[in-house]
């Protein structure tokens, strides 16, 4: 008997569908070992070594591990080929003790073919893989457990801080500061809607874009009044007419940045939901892995998507040689493959019990995106024309695009994205326009938008800060912590988010800089490809990090939390105000008076929309244990109404 060890419990089910009876396979349900959380678990006198034990909630899995690994012949570490997976393989071989019969094998995707040849191509346990997930470990637990005691004395109790989600706060801080100081500054924009002297020439809108060969800027009503005065009197000639061909070219297929990003901007979905039914989807052997932050594809998985597309839209559809793109990440982990079906002509169906409706609008989008990135460019005849308008030197404009071929956008339409799709009339240079009207609109300059899932994991990457297993539990954890909270799929910090951040940049200035963090990475990296020592890299940043807490301890002052007034008296004592303070658990109204006055109440946080059951309540949001939010109604347990989803207001009766 031989024996396969892999993580997930579902993956096992899945490996052993294909496998033949020869082949035991257990899963380990994640790590089986880890540092204590009830100490720090280091010695760092004794080159920071790390003091793993076995979980105690794994005894049982442990147990059985080594009785199936006495009986087998050889066992097979399988677990996910990244330096968790790497990490957990290697802790699984020191409780088996039994080295020369392990084996390490790696595969992208769980299907029967990539399995067997894993199989035939064994390797040992990759060491610096391992190292750098020690190395993270460590360095996050040191940051974690030396700095959190010191945000209790110096802020509050309960409070927590991380390498990379102090970071994340620290973005989504500065931002809101960002849009808190920004001054709007009024502009118009001016448009004239003109007609062709020829019968068959329709009407179209032009742009004032130029005023005496100078970029327009128009900065209030009394110049935008002018301006249209001066536009509804001339007279009005075609200066230049500019035709060329467009061609737009597919996007790369997915990583896992760009895979969470798109199910964000286009389902609306947490990372964390999008990366839960990928791993789904992963472990059922339907896509490849899902934490990469390549774009790499294998020439088998290129040839046989060819075939498709020739097979199925036409020859036309397909590119002369395959499409190759470059990874925008500096250290494309593992040399992993971009996220793809494992089967082309798998179809993903809701009818089949198994799937709901998430695991079937992700596949397809990740399914029509590796088809995409490998079809010809969509066309697009591109049409530019300029008006001049006098007197008054004034030059506008008008652009339109028709598309001509639709190439890649047969699998992906551009529904999906935003596309200018403006039919312009046929008209000549110096032929003369009729006016028909000059209007103005005023404009206010926006304020930074406020990041969301998408735009926060797309500057993280930017930064080179996390990778591809980070994005979606920082994201969680912050929000869990009470750090920022997200409404209308917007982040905003709390005011115990603004202030550890500001405590952690004034006293811990570098760590908490982009560029350290970034860096700290890339160092972490080069352990994995056996570049560094991962203690000489602890050391350097211990020492001084060390040094600034006991400071820090010593001289900075306690930090207090700003509170949001709620304008009524505390009912207790009668003399406090009520307000608005966040606890581990959320937002709570307390007494202003606090410790003083002990009184508290439970936080409702009404969304204005009548209960859809009930039709008497108001429907509040309730944070969960798990930082997600729900919806229910303000007379529960009179109305048990709850959802997920926010229910839609009531349109007004006629």
């Amino acid at each position: 008997m031989e024996l396969i060890i892999v993580e997930s419990p579902t993956k096992a089910r899945t490996l052993g569908r294909f496998l033949g009876g020869s082949y035991v396979v257990e899963a380990t349900a994640g790590h089986i070992k880890d540092l204590p959380k009830s100490k720090l678990g280091i010695e760092v006198e004794n080159n920071f070594k790390p003091d793993f034990a076995d979980i105690p909630k794994k005894k049982d899995i442990i147990k059985n591990l080594k009785t199936e690994g006495k009986k087998a012949k050889i066992v097979y570490l399988a677990t996910d080929p990244d330096r968790e997976g790497e990490a957990i393989a290697e802790h699984v071989a020191e409780i088996l003790n039994a080295d020369s019969k392990i084996k390490r094998i790696v595969f992208h995707e769980i299907t029967k073919e990539a399995v067997e040849k894993a199989i035939q191509n064994p390797r040992e346990v990759d060491k610096n893989l391992v190292d750098a997930q020690i190395a993270r470990r460590v360095l996050d637990r040191l940051v974690g457990y030396k700095l959190s005691p010191l945000l209790w004395k110096k802020i509050r109790r309960g409070l927590s801080a991380g390498r990379v989600q102090s970071v994340a706060v620290k973005l989504i801080v500065e931002k809101e500061r960002e849009i808190k100081a920004f001054k709007s500054e009024e502009y118009w924009e001016i448009y004239s809607k003109v007609k062709g002297e020829r019968q068959e020439i329709k009407d179209f809108d032009i742009e004032l874009v130029k005023i005496n060969e100078k970029t327009a800027e128009v900065k209030n009503k009394k110049d935008a009044d002018g301006i249209v005065s001066d536009l509804e009197k001339a007279k009005y000639t075609v200066f230049d007419v500019r035709k060329k061909e467009v061609s737009k070219n597919p996007y790369p297929p997915f990583t896992t940045s760009t895979m969470t990003q798109a199910a964000s901007r286009i389902f609306g979905w947490s990372s964390k939901r999008t990366m839960s039914i990928a791993q789904k989807l992963y472990e059922e052997g339907l896509i490849t892995y899902h934490r990469t932050d390549s774009f790499n594809l294998s020439s088998q998985a290129v040839d046989t998507v060819r075939k498709y597309i020739e097979k199925e839209f036409g020859r036309n559809y397909l590119p002369d040689t395959p499409r190759a793109y470059k990874t925008q990440s500096k250290v494309a982990q593992e040399a992993h493959e971009a996220i793809r079906p494992t089967n082309i002509n798998s179809k993903l169906q809701i009818a089949d019990d198994k799937w709901g409706h998430d695991e079937e609008t992700l596949y397809k989008l990740i399914w029509s995106r590796f088809i995409a990135c490998q079809m010809n460019p969509s066309l697009y005849d591109e049409t530019v024309i300029d008006v001049a308008a006098a007197p008054g030197n004034y030059l506008l404009r008008a652009g339109g695009q028709i598309m001509k071929f639709d190439g890649w956008r047969k699998v992906i339409p551009a529904k999906l994205e935003v596309d200018s799709v403006v039919k312009l009339p046929e008209v000549s240079k110096d032929e003369k326009l009729d006016h028909i009207k000059t209007w103005g609109e005023q404009k206010f300059t926006q304020p930074p938008a406020r990041y969301n899932e998408a735009s926060l994991i797309k500057t993280l990457e930017k930064l080179g800060i996390g990778r591809p297993s980070t994005y979606a539990p920082t994201i969680s954890t912050i929000q869990i912590r009470n750090y920022v909270e997200k409404t209308e799929g917007k982040f905003f910090p709390t005011s115990i988010g603004e202030a550890v951040t500001d405590f952690l940049v004034k006293n811990f200035t570098d760590i908490f800089e982009y560029e350290f963090t970034a860096g700290m990475e890339d160092s972490l990296d080069k352990v994995a490809n056996g570049e560094a020592k991962w203690t000489g890299i602890i050391k350097d940043f211990y020492k001084p990090f060390a040094s600034k807490i006991g400071i820090v301890d010593k001289k900075a002052e306690r930090v207090k939390i700003e509170t949001e007034k709620l304008g009524k008296k505390c009912p207790e004592c009668k003399e406090g105000e009520l307000v608005i303070r966040i606890g581990r658990f959320g937002k709570f109204i307390s007494c202003s008076r606090f410790p003083d006055c002990k009184y508290t109440e439970k936080y409702l946080e009404k969304v204005g929309v009548k209960c859809p059951e009930c039709k008497i309540g108001d429907v509040i949001v309730k944070k969960t244990s798990k930082g997600r939010k729900f919806f229910g109604c303000s007379r529960y347990p009179e109305c048990k109404y709850a959802s997920w989803r926010s229910p839609k207001k009531e349109e007004p009766s006629n």
